[in-house]
């Protein structure tokens, strides 16, 4: 019988690609059987109206860098690997509605030097604490 892959979601505040994470991601698919979820969650300001363009328009670019970096993601996992932007931009909310929809095993999390706290509201690894699952920080390049 074979064993089930771990379902690994990793979160990447802007580039999917980063060297740091792809590695953390090549780590883990090294230490057995897994299935890779990438998603980033919206650029655009927590402010801006769900409905206002440059919102759309930010989505639609990360959405594109997501796709381009998507061959190297691939590659780090070890094949394929479901990959999003959110419509969120908080990243606790983005993890909420993930888990809501489907099982999580692992949460890697990749964050900017700074300023972290505007991005992963101060303290994400602490928040993401109380699902009592396993998590990686990875701290992007500068």
């Amino acid at each position: 019988m074979s064993e089930q892959p771990a379902r690994v979601l990793v979160l990447a505040d802007r580039s999917a690609a980063d060297p740091a994470l792809l590695d953390a991601m090549r780590a883990r698919a090294g230490r057995g059987p897994a299935q890779f979820r990438v998603v980033v969650p919206n650029p655009a300001p927590a402010e801006w109206h769900p409905m206002h363009p440059e919102r759309r328009d930010k989505a639609a670019a990360a959405e594109q860098a997501l796709n381009a970096a998507l061959p190297d993601i691939e590659a780090a996992a070890g094949g394929p690997v479901i990959a999003t932007v959110s419509i969120r931009h908080d990243p606790m909310d983005v993890v909420d509605a993930v888990m809501f929809h489907e099982p999580i095993d692992e949460i890697i999390v990749s964050q900017a030097p700074h300023p972290v706290e505007r991005w992963f509201h101060v303290d994400l690894p602490h928040r993401l604490a109380h699902l009592k699952l396993p998590i990686t920080v990875v701290d992007e390049a500068p």
